[in-house]
């Protein structure tokens, strides 16, 4: 079955029974905690399960001159209704080894039988009976299908719970908090179900409607007494008998029977079985109800919770994904530009809404469709395509249909095409559809390459203004290619307050700023900052330092920056909204033997960070640029010394272009060629960051240097994960 029925079953399930699951999930929370709360009153008796008949029965009798009942409900609290020796009515919880009183029989308080009642019927009688019946077994579908869902969003059963990828707070808890109350959810609707259907007597053969009648026992002469046998927990009840006589029997109620038996020897008298389908439904109402223990309540309480939160989520990715709905201003025969658009959540979609806009601020005529809806397009003359891949490389549920549609349709004249994938590098099959379907256009004969398939990982808008503008270069049309025009507007921004700022001056335009996120943020040197300074979907990334557990930045302040500004005028106690972006492919290696550190300008603060949590003393050696010797720059010199004492740092080599010397970072590079070739043949690393002109010449010496002593290129260094960078 395709991925989209599942996914609409799923919702139409859930928007059919939405209501009464929302009212079964409330009161079912609140018996499961009133069921929970009975289990911690004190009218247990301890090792109740040892307790046998013969040790009970004997102690009862003595102590109450006239018994009438003995029962045992399902928290194994013992009620005994007798007379005492003064003539008293009895009605009490008991001990049933001592026949001590533990306290009174309380009936359910008005709320919690109002809230059963609504629970059982909806105040409908049988006619609510029968709708929660059907409710619970639709509460069992929607399980089903989600499992589903799961099981095709994880490839398979072996990665049911391995890592979720991390989209938004409604998708990413849906699908984690629904992988481990899927079992407590199952149970709660297949029990229901079944008590609904034996409600309506479904399960009852219609020859045997009728009260079993109790059979007499054969002659039990060798039989051992059944008191001796029977355990007061396979008990419910115990009629005793009036008088002492023989011929007066006990009448007990088992779990599975009932039986008369002879005061006197415990012999059973006659039997009665309790029907199956009896104990199945008195089991289903224990484990619906949370009856078996504390533990199990508890788990009921947390599950009910959880279809609760179900809601909420599984409407609120419903409506993103209506949020990305289509809406084309022109026709498709009309248009020149036809974007088709391959998404599972919205998010490639969202992308595709970002070009069209441009395109169209442009003048010029765009049809934006689902990969689904390709066709003849009598005016194309360009097609782009983006589109996220689904499980094992499958097509997302609105591009199921591409690979067939596309040998239906062909064009009438030659069409430009690009493609751009979306996926995550966490799944194997990182941008697998696109890639399909990047080659499925090239081998059609009308059409024409401008661009290689770019790939997108956890919708980077970074990595998107890579093909913005390797597009806009080959086509001539101007796109912006800066990122935060592709991010979604900002939630849940975390809080950070401003601990410390140095000053800038005519001389030193740098400035640090130290901010203390919430003791739940993990900083790790080499992550971005976020900021948002107009409070609005502009985005500005800064790279961190963790300092002493704080984020640390070195900023350069930009005549009419709108980042740069917004940070400059910040105080101490000033609070701000901003996010940590993980950034784990700038992160200081874990097992290097060496690590050089280059930087030139503001890119050195995530290296501070880096140098001081370097515990494991790496041997590291730190190669910076910058203008001239200022009040910062000492700054970092005081540093590195302290650090190259603390052995977290095991050089540090300054180049300043505009002193006498007039040193670049490329001349030191050169100055030590052969340490750095050293280093890579060693399996070290070098971590560059700063501007991507400084990164770019970098490159190109150390590739020299490597094609000079005959190793391998330094592509192949890169590749081998030994050169990282994060240069802007």
């Amino acid at each position: 079955m395709t991925l989209s029925f599942w996914r609409y079953s799923h919702l139409a399930l859930a928007l059919f029974s939405s209501v009464f699951l929302l009212l079964a999930s409330v009161t079912g929370t609140i018996l499961a905690v009133d069921a929970a709360q009975e289990k911690t009153l004190p009218y247990r008796a301890e090792n109740f399960d040892t307790i046998t008949l013969e040790q009970t029965l004997p102690v009862l009798k003595k102590a109450y001159p006239e018994i009438t009942e003995l029962s045992v409900d399902y928290n194994q609290f013992v009620t005994l209704e007798a007379i005492d020796k003064d003539g008293n009515d009895v009605n009490a919880y008991i001990d049933p080894l001592t026949a001590k009183k533990l306290g009174k029989p309380i009936k359910k308080n008005e709320f919690i039988q109002w809230v059963t009642g609504l629970h059982r019927s909806l105040f409908l009688h049988e006619t609510g009976r029968f709708i929660v019946g059907i409710i619970s077994f639709l509460l069992f579908l929607i399980s089903i299908s989600g499992f589903v869902l799961v099981l095709k969003r994880q490839q398979g059963i072996r990665n049911f719970f391995s890592k979720v990828i991390k989209e938004y707070f409604a998708q990413y808890y849906h699908v984690v908090l629904g992988r481990f109350a899927l079992i407590p959810i199952l149970v709660i609707a297949l029990t229901g179900t079944y008590l609904s259907l034996e409600r309506f007597n479904f399960f009852m053969d219609k020859g045997k409607e009728k009260q079993e009648k109790s059979n007499p026992v054969p002659d039990q002469k060798n039989t051992v007494s059944l008191f001796k046998t029977t355990h007061l927990s396979d008990v419910k009840k115990i009629e005793f008998p009036f008088t002492d006589d023989p011929e007066e029997y006990y009448i007990i109620e088992l779990n599975d029977r009932e039986v008369e038996v002879n005061q006197v020897t415990g012999v059973v008298v006659t039997e009665r079985l309790t029907p199956r389908r009896a104990q199945l439904a008195a089991l289903s109402l224990d484990i619906h109800a949370g009856r078996i223990n504390i533990i199990w309540a508890i788990i009921l309480v947390i599950a009910s919770l959880n279809i609760l939160f179900f809601l909420y989520s599984g409407f609120a990715i419903t409506l993103k994904r209506r949020s990305s709905r289509i809406k084309n201003k022109f026709k498709a025969d009309e248009s020149k530009f036809i974007l088709l658009a391959g998404s599972e959540n919205g998010s490639s979609l969202r992308f595709a809404n970002a070009i069209a806009k441009q395109l169209m601020a442009n003048g010029e005529k765009v049809f934006l469709a689902e990969l689904n809806s390709f066709k003849t397009f009598h005016k194309a003359e360009h097609i782009i395509v983006f589109t996220s891949t689904h499980g094992l490389g499958d097509a997302p549920s609105n591009g199921t249909k591409f690979t067939s549609i596309l040998k239906k349709h062909t064009q009438e004249h030659k069409v430009n095409f690009s493609v751009v994938g979306f996926g995550s590098k966490s799944y194997p099959d990182f941008c697998g559809f696109a890639l399909e379907v990047d080659a499925l256009l090239d081998k059609q004969n009308w059409t024409n390459r401008i661009l290689d398939v770019q790939t997108v990982n956890d919708k980077s808008a970074e990595e998107f203004v890579n093909w913005v503008r390797l597009w806009s270069d080959k086509t001539g049309i101007p796109l912006s290619p800066t990122p935060s025009l592709y991010n979604e507007v900002p939630k849940g921004l975390d809080k950070l307050m401003v601990l410390n700022k140095t000053e800038v001056s005519d001389a030193e335009h740098t400035f640090i700023l130290t901010l203390r996120a919430g003791s739940r943020t993990k900083i790790t040197s080499g992550d971005l900052l976020a900021v948002y300074p107009a409070n609005d979907n502009r985005e500005r990334l800064y790279s961190i330092g963790n300092h002493s557990g704080n984020v640390q930045l070195v900023v350069k302040l930009h005549s009419h920056g709108l980042g740069s500004g917004y940070l400059n005028n910040l105080k101490p106690g000033n609070v701000i909204k901003a996010r940590i972006l993980k950034n784990a492919a700038f992160h200081f290696p874990k097992k290097a033997p060496k690590v050089a550190l280059i930087s030139n300008g503001t890119g050195i603060a995530p290296f501070l960070g880096m140098i001081e949590q370097n515990k494991i003393k790496t041997e590291t050696h730190l190669y910076c640029g910058f203008r001239m010797e200022t009040e910062t720059v000492s700054g970092y010199k005081t540093f590195t010394a302290e650090m190259i004492q603390k052995h977290h740092l095991h050089s540090f080599h300054l180049a300043l272009s505009r002193q006498a010397e007039h040193i670049y970072v490329m001349d030191l590079i050169k100055r030590d060629t052969d340490f750095f070739v050293d280093l890579l043949k060693e399996g070290g690393v070098i971590m560059i960051c700063g501007s991507l002109a400084m990164q770019k010449d970098v490159e190109a010496i150390l590739d020299l240097l490597c094609q000079s002593r005959k190793t391998k290129s330094i592509l192949e260094f890169k590749n081998n994960g030994q050169l990282l960078t994060d240069c802007y």
